[in-house]
């Protein structure tokens, strides 16, 4: 009776492992016939087998651009969640909630639920909050990558089109952050608001039926928060999604650029595989950035909307400030002198509309072309893989820092009050302070870094005749003292090897009878503009000059 137990116990667990086998072989047949199914109809088999060993370099900036992207994900999930609860409505209602302050206040729908969010709905104020921290980062990861892509001069051919993406994201963002900033109709937001109906309203001629459309009717209309709301939570973020994944593919096909090194060339790009080494740092990465954000939210406050109030068209907020990337156009907005011009009856507020719609469009338009204009002037119309170091790119770091300088003197004239009352200033005088330093600072800034580069430029060289110095002191047959140079390590020489590219210098005309032409100008003009940026431009061995580079050059001391 035993054995026969025994053998009918063995019997079962046998049919059950054939049982068992059974089932996984047909589960894997079937991954297995899906798997064969989606590469016949999409090609997924040989896309990965072409890319999955894809290099990408290694460099702390190149996660600026990663930052961004991440940020641009928190928001889309924190966003999704507000959308829930949030009520885009311009009616008045009679606040019941749980913020005492309030109670029975007259305020819009959208105030009292960004109210009902802070305070009722379980969650809701860390996202809201980390949900305006992404933004901030998300607007400042988008400046700094365009930035070091500008001093590195990764715009170059062939990535033109990435930078004119980038640009516009740039202004997309600007557009997102003050629609957002805008919905829930406080009396900060509602502060900035009004200035946007003035700057509609400076519009020539139609500026009136602009303002109209806009908001519905009479500031501050019945209409401006419910069209915010679907050009905040759909229009500008589908747009932006769109700009990301082309950026993305038109990143993945041209390669990424590299820094110069020792044995890097224009067409060979170093760097870890995509998978699995690069998948697993960008996954980390982006849990790290995530969670970075989710502790700001959780222990810096940021727009305490129900501190403000709802808003009311006869109330400003003392000290308002709008947030850090809008702050630009405060400031020009505040410097502008007073200057109206009256035609036929009609009044064009030049002093609203140079600085709140000229200006702006005019700085993104010029962002946008520099790198045809670049090309333009230099004749450059290379490759490019390798990364200019901004040392070496001496005239165009020099206009970066101008333009910084620029941008920095009007964010900070955005908060000309606060700072004169803060340090004790008449804020006359902060504000002529602000209108000189917009002409003023930006040449400075121009001369000051240019001649930074030059001085790099020379200890480079020097570097590269005489060697390192070493620390060590030896005396001399004669008596004397010298210090021993040592030669360079072998990754500081590659960089230390630099050539100014004379091929592409353009001769200045020589006319026999020099008679001002539009063609004898304009040739004039484009040698003076060539000789502004490669009288102080020099570049590493190898680069722009293929895949095998030339020998290098002994380059001369850079000009004045």
């Amino acid at each position: 009776m035993k054995s026969g137990r025994t053998d009918r116990a063995a019997t079962a667990e046998q049919s059950g492992q054939a049982g068992r086998a059974g089932r996984t072989g047909r589960t894997g047949r079937t991954a297995l016939a899906a798997v064969r199914a989606a590469d016949e109809r999409l090609g997924t088999a040989g896309f990965l087998g072409r890319n999955i060993g894809k290099a990408f370099p290694k460099h702390w900036s190149f996660l600026l651009g990663e930052i961004g992207l991440y940020s641009l994900v928190v928001l889309l999930l924190t966003g999704t969640f507000l959308t829930l609860f949030f009520h885009p409505g311009s009616a008045r209602v009679v606040y019941g909630g749980s913020y005492e302050p309030l109670r029975g206040i007259r305020m819009s729908e959208a105030y009292s639920s960004a109210l009902r969010l802070s305070f009722d709905v379980r969650g809701g104020l860390l996202m809201r909050q980390l949900h305006h921290w992404a933004a901030l980062v998300f607007v400042a990861a988008i400046c700094a990558h365009l930035l070091r892509v500008f001093f590195t001069g990764a715009f170059r051919r062939p990535r033109e089109l990435n930078w004119l993406i980038g640009v516009t994201m740039f202004g997309l963002a600007l557009a997102e952050g003050f629609a957002g900033y805008s919905l829930p109709d406080d009396l900060l937001s509602g502060t900035g608001l009004r200035i946007m109906q003035g700057i509609v309203l400076s519009v020539p001629v139609v500026g009136t039926y602009l303002a109209m459309v806009v908001f519905g009717g009479e500031f501050p209309g019945q209409d401006i928060i419910s069209r915010l709301f679907p050009v905040h939570v759909l229009l500008i973020p589908g747009l932006l999604l769109g700009l990301v994944a082309a950026h993305l593919m038109i990143l993945w096909h041209q390669t990424h650029t590299q820094w110069p090194g020792r044995g890097r060339r224009e067409r060979a790009v170093a760097g870890e595989p995509a998978f699995p080494a690069f998948a697993a740092q960008s996954a980390a990465f982006f849990l790290t950035v995530a969670g970075v954000l989710a502790g700001m939210a959780a222990f810096l406050q940021i727009n305490p909307v129900w501190l403000y109030g709802p808003y009311e068209p006869d109330q400003v907020s003392l000290g308002s400030q709008p947030d850090w990337y809008v702050g630009f156009l405060e400031g020009a907005l505040r410097i502008m002198p007073r200057l109206t011009t009256t035609l036929w009856g009609h009044t064009v507020a030049w002093n609203v509309f140079v600085p709140a719609v000229v200006l702006p469009g005019a700085f993104l338009t010029s962002l946008a072309l520099y790198p045809f204009a670049e090309r333009l002037a230099t004749g450059d119309a290379r490759v490019h893989h390798l990364l200019d170091r901004p040392r070496n790119a001496a005239t165009r770091t020099a206009l970066g820092a101008a333009g910084i300088a620029w941008y920095g003197d009007l964010w900070a004239a955005g908060g000309d009050d606060v700072l004169a009352n803060a340090f004790r200033l008449p804020l006359n005088g902060s504000v002529w302070f602000f209108r000189v330093g917009f002409f003023v600072l930006p040449v400075l800034a121009f001369m000051a870094t240019r001649r930074v580069c030059l001085t790099l430029q020379r200890s480079d060289l020097r570097k590269r005749r005489e060697g390192v110095e070493s620390g060590l002191i030896t005396r001399t047959p004669d008596g004397g003292f010298a210090e021993r140079h040592d030669a360079p390590a072998a990754d500081s020489a590659a960089l230390l090897r630099t050539r100014q590219p004379r091929e592409l210098v353009r001769p200045y005309p020589d006319h026999i009878v020099p008679l001002p032409t539009p063609g004898r100008i304009r040739a004039q003009l484009r040698a003076r503009a060539n000789r502004f940026y490669l009288d102080y431009q020099s570049e590493v061995h190898g680069g722009g000059q293929g895949e095998a580079g030339t020998p290098p050059a002994r380059r001369d001391e850079p000009d004045d």
